[in-house]
């Protein structure tokens, strides 16, 4: 055979079968697995740029368990184009999905003007049935068919001219009547200050998505950052119906940049997991000598040290150790700031060990 032709066909091959992951290691909670998810996509079946299938591809290169593509049900610039309904695009990405161990959720992006803005209805058996009904009448169907109901991006510019996130008297509606799930507390590249209190006081789950609607290669190569924006959920496990549970339980935590952000419930356990203390393994008349080490791709960045006879600041990049070294007639309990874990909007997660 024409060794051109090989050479086409390997390229044919190896384009169409399966996608090369990266492996992300992040933390755990004890009980619990950790997936890495995106809940809120689109592709060209709304104002996406790209086709399904690379989103698929895309996400599994990224690290992830689990891509909710979520097309716009309303607003559909490329329908002239791309003539299909709102389940075409889960339709197509499905297959490819499965056989490379992706859990793909099929969602939607209900697009009104505030209020109350955006909401992501996923886990949805179809989403055609929405067109053309009033809000609380889509809302109330897709509560009935088991759906998750997020808000997204809730300090948008484009809807919160200030950037301010705002609670509404709809919003309180939703969560009055059980119809509002969780909050995007990241969204693309901004953070939304207040809404963790929003999620804690009403019991919500918090998430953080990429909202991605070109590559998350260009995004990445202007914000910077070692990864996507992703929502860590704590699953019993691996697959939709563990997922969909947690999700509706708030198990949750976000990572963005090198922020992690949740309840301490989640936060401190996940953390203490990545941070390994060992020792001592040398001594002199002095001093202890021990190594902590970070197991994790995730920074952190320990302050505020309590400990007089210890370091008063440790920083551990993703996977990486630090000797460090007490004094013998001090305390040998350690106990810091990790200034790039939220609990709250200002508060930061306080370990010890």
């Amino acid at each position: 055979m024409n060794s051109k032709i090989l050479i086409l066909l390997f390229v044919l091959l190896g384009s169409s079968l399966f996608a090369q992951g990266r492996l992300i290691k992040t933390g755990e909670v004890p009980g619990y697995i950790t997936l890495t998810c995106d809940f809120h996509s689109h592709t060209v079946f709304s104002d996406g740029e790209v086709w399904p299938t690379f989103r698929v591809r895309e996400a599994i290169h990224d690290g992830l368990d689990a891509l909710a593509i979520t097309d716009h049900l309303e607003y559909v610039p490329h329908k002239d184009y791309v003539r299909a309904d709102d389940n075409s695009s889960f339709a197509i990405a499905k297959k490819n999905a499965e056989r490379n161990g992706l859990i793909l959720i099929r969602g939607t992006e209900v697009t009104r003007k505030m209020p109350p803005g955006h909401l992501n209805l996923l886990f949805l058996p179809d989403s055609t049935t929405f067109e053309d009904t009033t809000l609380l009448e889509v809302i109330r169907k897709a509560v009935g068919e088991g759906a998750f109901i997020q808000w997204n991006h809730p300090g948008w510019v484009a809807q919160q001219p200030d950037g301010v996130a705002r609670m509404l008297d709809i919003h309180r509606e939703l969560i009055k009547k059980g119809w509002l799930h969780g909050i995007e507390i990241y969204n693309d590249e901004v953070f939304y200050p207040g809404v963790m209190e929003w999620c804690l006081i009403n019991n919500l789950a918090m998430t953080g998505n990429t909202d991605i609607h070109g590559t998350t290669e260009e995004v990445l190569s202007s914000s910077g950052d070692s990864h996507r924006v992703m929502t860590l959920v704590f699953a019993r496990e691996r697959n939709e119906k563990e997922l969909k549970e947690a999700l509706f339980l708030g198990r949750t935590l976000v990572w963005y940049g090198d922020t992690l952000a949740g309840r301490v419930e989640f936060a401190e356990p996940f953390v203490l997991s990545c941070l390994k203390r060992s020792g001592p393994f040398y001594e002199d008349d002095t001093w202890f000598y021990y190594k902590i080490e970070n197991t994790s791709d995730i920074p952190y960045s320990l302050t505020v040290g309590q400990n007089p006879d210890a370091p008063g600041r440790i920083e551990l990049p993703g996977r990486s150790y630090q000797v460090i070294k007490i004094k013998k007639t001090g305390s040998q309990t350690l106990h810091y700031t990790v200034a790039n874990v939220k609990t709250g909007t200002l508060e930061r997660l306080a370990v010890e060990f």
